[in-house]
């Protein structure tokens, strides 16, 4: 029987995606980006994030991010001014969960109308 060939998960897709946005993330970076959610950090938890994916773990337990839900990520791109990170967001967004900007207009789940200028 032919076995069809591997296409990689939604989660695969969705934790290569933190992977790579996590390798461009420098540690000045990361003091932006958690000063940019500040307002989200309980006080205290923000020392114990050291890295991207520290970071990335820690919106992902308070439910600030899931492989449907990046629009938080992109506001806190865009407001840190990352449009490079942005854009590989958007982009993940528009391919792999097939949501478009004309999609989000609709069902409401995008705060950002600046990402498209990064497009």
């Amino acid at each position: 029987p032919l076995v069809p060939p591997r296409v990689p998960t939604a989660m695969a897709e969705y934790r290569s995606l933190l992977e790579e946005l996590a390798q461009n993330i420098t540690a000045e970076d990361l003091e932006q980006l958690k000063s940019a959610c500040r307002e989200d950090i309980p006080s205290g938890e923000g020392d114990a994030i050291a890295t991207g994916q520290h970071w990335f773990a820690f919106l992902e337990r308070h439910s600030k991010l899931d492989r449907a839900n990046l629009s938080y990520i992109e506001h806190i791109f865009e407001i840190s001014r990352r449009p490079d990170l942005l854009t590989k967001v958007v982009q993940y967004r528009t391919q792999v969960l097939k949501i478009s900007e004309e999609d989000e207009v609709d069902t409401k789940l995008t705060r950002i109308p600046s990402a498209k200028k990064y497009k």
